[in-house]
């Protein structure tokens, strides 16, 4: 049990269009009850934003962006800022998922950068830290998450923590249905927690740090039990309501 409230966030990725979204978030806010003792929150495609900020209107779920630019403004034809997110209505933006960093090439500076742009704007950013397979294998993971934590650190403070939340999820656990154990888990959400409490202790005390990585309704309650997980980034498992709905419970009965 701990004394920080629990979070859910859905990341949709690639996926969804009006007639699925529209019949997923009716499942959700039926679902959910008004006194849900855990946040929950859903971040489907940009083109999206707008009909789900106005279809969570008045429930539980808030809203939240897969990326933003870490520019304000200007000649940066496709990107998207954080001020216009926050103006269609989202209150979180997920920032460096192990795919935005694989795939687009995303560094430490420039996830900082994405950080420091989504506070400017008030955003609060997940801030996604984790290890490949490889990084894994040869014993490296601890280093490679606290290099990732602390290129962001050294750039926003660790006083930005205060608004934002961090998801360690292990590379090698995201849709390959492995999951890393409780144990595994917790040992890097722990030395998440130690390496900001090296910069303010009251404020790491106080983080959210969420689990991503193959969480399913299945085993969600034996990850949540663990001391320094405060929730989860759910991949594909928040494209189906009932699974999602399951994981929202386990983490609502955790704390």
């Amino acid at each position: 049990m701990s004394n920080r409230r629990p979070l859910v966030a859905g990341n949709w990725k690639l996926n969804g269009n009006r007639t699925g979204n529209s019949a997923l978030i009716s499942a959700l806010r039926a679902g959910l009850a008004a006194q849900c003792r855990t946040d929950v929150v859903v971040c489907p495609p940009c083109v999206y934003l707008a009909d789900i900020a106005a279809a969570i209107h008045d429930s539980v779920i808030q809203l939240g962006a897969q990326n933003t630019a870490a520019e304000d403004s200007g000649a940066f034809t496709g990107e998207v800022a954080a001020s216009m997110l926050a103006d269609v209505g989202c209150k979180y933006v997920i920032i460096g998922h192990s795919e935005r960093r694989a795939f687009f090439g995303e560094t430490d500076a420039l996830v900082a950068a994405k950080v420091a742009a989504a506070l400017r704007c008030g955003l609060r950013p997940i801030l996604c830290v984790g290890e490949t397979l490889g990084e894994r294998d040869a014993g490296d993971f601890l280093d490679v998450v606290r290099r990732q934590l602390e290129a962001v650190l050294d750039v926003v403070g660790i006083e930005a923590f205060a608004e934002g939340l961090v998801a360690y999820e292990p590379v090698w656990a995201i849709g390959t249905g492995r999951t890393a154990t409780p144990m595994q888990a917790q040992d890097v959400h722990a030395e998440i927690r130690a390496t900001l409490a090296r910069r303010n202790a009251t404020i790491a005390a106080a983080v959210r740090i969420l689990y991503g990585g193959s969480v399913k309704a299945s085993n969600a309650k034996d990850l949540f039990a663990m001391a320094d997980i405060d929730g989860g980034l759910i991949g594909g498992a928040s494209l189906d309501a009932a699974g999602f709905l399951g994981i929202c419970k386990a983490a609502a009965e955790s704390y």
